[in-house]
């Protein structure tokens, strides 16, 4: 899969959580970006993006994470 499917899903996956169509995510964005995005909403952003490509971040990786780019080199690690 490559980056750019990767973003494709995440932005179908941001689109779903936070219930607007307009969102587009890209490697800067970050909780500051989206209104919607406080700390309920984070765990449940980061429920649907397990789900969506069948992976398990561990704490670490979450805890490390700033913005939605680390997010996309954390999946591309585990799925690739």
């Amino acid at each position: 899969m490559s980056r750019e499917d990767v973003f494709v899903t995440l932005n179908e996956v941001f689109r779903d959580v936070f219930d607007d169509e307009e969102i587009t995510v890209t490697d800067k964005t970050t909780a500051d970006d989206i209104e919607e995005w406080d700390s309920l909403e984070h765990i449940n952003l980061l429920a649907a993006v397990e789900q969506a490509f069948s992976i398990k971040f561990n704490m670490g990786q979450v805890v490390s994470m700033k913005n939605v780019g680390e997010m996309a080199d954390i999946i591309i690690g585990q799925i690739g």
